[in-house]
């Protein structure tokens, strides 16, 4: 499942959390999902409400403890201990992420590090709980347009600073941003740590199926548009995109050769390269070697195909290939990290990962491929 974020306001954790329980994320469950920190004293629920006429939720937090300000290795502490797994990992990197922050701009130890604005339980409830519902909806990419940027000052315990502050900036190194006529704070620091936690990818909208949309509601007002986060549920579309194929056929180039210029082919950026045990003229056994490429790696790995095989000359046709979306994850088993590729309708593990944890473990390679299957549905979560 993708979610399609448009934060033309900016966005928050409150109104992250508020969008994806408009979307449908229970609040049973992800409150049970926040409950398993251990942190007491608060509620979550979520308000429909209207902002300059727009249909919104709003997600609604409350705590007993409100003081502002604690020690990050507090919050990340109560984050460690949220159920399943994968919410607890985001939570954490999330917070660890303002604590890293907060601590350069300071000149402070990560660890040592005193939270102000964001110290509160309410950014448990935030972090925990976005976390929660992405794993709720079985949301497995977030992808985002350029987040609108705020300008102005913003009053913090620090004094006067710019908008976005300091901490804000730093948080968002690497996203897409985009200036705006806005008056003030447009992205928080929890916000700007939930794009990195979440990985966010800053594209247009991938192919794609549009599902149910929602608008997470903030909780400041602007004069010139509404304050809200418009997110999008969506499922992936087959692409059909044009590759070429390249060969050659030879009956004088050993195994071990033709073994080593797959390599290089796949290293060089084909998509694929195999070979196909033929029988050619005067009844000699040979190959025939098959580079799929993208029109724009053909003449790079032709270059490869020729100097490694020592063929006078290759074929070359147009294929149309339905490419259906892909993306990399990794697990631990054990200690081992081990990339997953996912697809629509499977995850694998990659072999050579699970070759070398089973050598160093001395298990099965079938127990450590099942192990890491298991990681990868854990973190995927349900569909």
């Amino acid at each position: 499942m993708i979610l399609w974020l448009n934060p033309t306001t900016g966005l928050s954790g409150d109104m992250l959390l508020g969008a994806l329980l408009g979307l449908g994320a229970p609040v049973e469950a992800v409150s049970e999902s926040i409950a398993s920190t251990g942190l007491t004293g608060w509620s979550l629920s979520a308000e429909r409400v209207q902002v300059d006429g727009i249909a919104a939720t709003r997600a609604v937090v409350a705590v007993d403890d409100d003081a502002p300000e604690r020690h990050a290795s507090e919050l990340i502490g109560l984050a460690s201990r949220a159920k399943p797994e994968p919410v607890a990992t985001m939570a954490v990197s999330a917070l660890d992420s303002i604590a890293r922050v907060e601590g350069a701009l300071h000149d402070r130890d990560p660890a040592e590090v005193h939270l102000h604005e964001v110290g509160g339980l309410d950014t448990i409830v935030d972090t925990v709980g976005v976390a929660a519902a992405l794993h709720e909806l079985g949301v497995t990419a977030v992808h985002s347009a350029p987040i609108a940027l705020g300008s102005g000052i913003v009053r913090c315990a620090h004094g006067v600073l710019p908008a976005p502050s300091p901490a804000t900036t730093r948080l968002l190194e690497g996203a897409a941003v985009v200036g705006s006529d806005l008056d003030g704070e447009t992205v928080t620091p929890t916000g700007a740590a939930l794009v990195s936690a979440m990985g966010v990818r800053f594209t247009p909208p991938p192919a794609m199926t549009l599902g149910a949309t929602a608008f997470g509601a903030g909780t400041k007002r602007f004069p010139q548009r509404p304050n809200v986060l418009p997110a999008s549920l969506a499922t992936a579309r087959s692409q059909v995109e044009t590759m070429v194929v390249v060969e050659c056929s030879v009956d004088d180039v050993t195994g071990e050769t033709l073994g080593h210029v797959l390599d290089r082919l796949l290293e060089a950026g084909a998509a694929d390269a195999w070979t196909s045990p033929v029988t050619m003229k005067k009844s000699r056994p040979a190959h025939v070697l098959h580079v799929l490429c993208a029109p724009a790696r053909e003449e790079a790995l032709t270059a490869i195909v020729l100097a490694e095989t020592g063929t006078l000359g290759v074929r070359r046709h147009e294929v149309q290939r339905t490419a259906l979306p892909r993306r990399t994850s990794a697990v631990s088993v054990a200690g081992h990290s081990i990339r997953i590729k996912h697809g629509p309708h499977r995850s694998k593990p990659e072999h050579d990962d699970v070759a070398a944890a089973a050598k160093a473990l001395g298990l099965p390679l079938r127990t450590v491929a099942e192990m890491a299957s298991e990681a990868a549905r854990q973190q995927v979560g349900p569909s």
